[in-house]
């Protein structure tokens, strides 16, 4: 008899005790519930007064190919990264205190893993504006020397940068990229090669004359009078691959390589 009065009142302190831890529990949630709402509507206008859409603009003004563009909400995704961290901080503080260790540990391991997630996501935004700068910049150039082939030599040079940068984004984030890597390497290789190789045999005259152009716009001035080959006459225009000069009789266009491959008389 004594026996079973013990039982009952070990088992009267237990549910007593679990009761207790519940209810705490169910305060704690709702509480910290309330805490995230508050958290994330502060955020909110924070990044509102910082203009983060602003960037979200610029981020989906982005061409991946011509004619489609990214469609990302910077906003919400930060939002959604600090409101799923919180809940999980929530979820293991619960955990702990209803004695679900194992609950809490693996729900910690994965809460060590956002900020790695965080800084790749990050790496690949940055590469993703950087590989954007470069293939602006590359036809940029190419219209300022009046060249075709922007649209592709540029496109090509995007997607070589943001597969660099999708590879490092992905070490980052804990991902094994090695059988990636290699297979990446092998095609770059041969790309770069075959690239090389048309430079060379197809496209030695174009470089050739970027190089005179350059020259002749480094040396001579619009305004000047020079004189090459009984040739005389004031410089009124240096193009991409000529050079116009006003003449005794009238005006004159000369191919900048004649000009390049001849003495010249600057005459003051």
């Amino acid at each position: 008899m004594e026996k079973l009065e013990e039982y009952k009142n070990l088992a009267m302190e237990s549910f007593s005790t679990t009761g207790v831890n519940i209810l705490k529990a169910i305060l704690v949630l709702i509480f910290g519930w309330l805490f995230i709402k508050v958290v994330l509507s502060i955020l909110k206008r924070a990044l509102k007064f910082i203009k983060v859409d602003k960037l979200t603009k610029k981020l989906n003004d982005i061409e991946i190919i011509e004619g489609k563009k990214l469609n990302i909400n910077i906003t919400k995704v930060i939002v959604s990264f600090v409101k799923w961290s919180l809940l999980l901080v929530l979820v293991i503080v619960v955990s702990e205190m209803m004695g679900l260790t194992i609950i809490s540990e693996e729900i910690g391991n994965l809460l060590h893993y956002l900020p790695q997630l965080l800084s790749a996501l990050i790496i690949f935004m940055i590469g993703l504006f950087l590989a954007n700068f470069v293939k602006k910049s590359i036809q940029t150039f190419f219209k300022s020397f009046d060249l075709s082939g922007s649209k592709i030599i540029s496109q090509l040079v995007f997607f070589i940068i943001l597969a660099i940068v999708s590879i490092t984004a992905l070490n980052q984030a804990g991902i094994n990229t090695e059988i990636i890597t290699s297979n990446l390497n092998l095609i770059f290789g041969s790309f770069l090669a075959a690239f090389a190789l048309a430079i060379g045999l197809g496209a030695k005259e174009v470089v050739g004359d970027l190089l005179r152009t350059f020259y002749t716009r480094r040396t001579y001035e619009i305004g000047q009078h020079i004189k090459f080959n009984d040739i005389e006459g004031e410089i009124i225009t240096i193009d991409d691959i000529s050079v116009t000069l006003k003449t005794a009789t009238g005006k004159l266009i000369v191919p900048i390589k004649d000009i390049v491959n001849s003495q010249v008389e600057i005459r003051f």
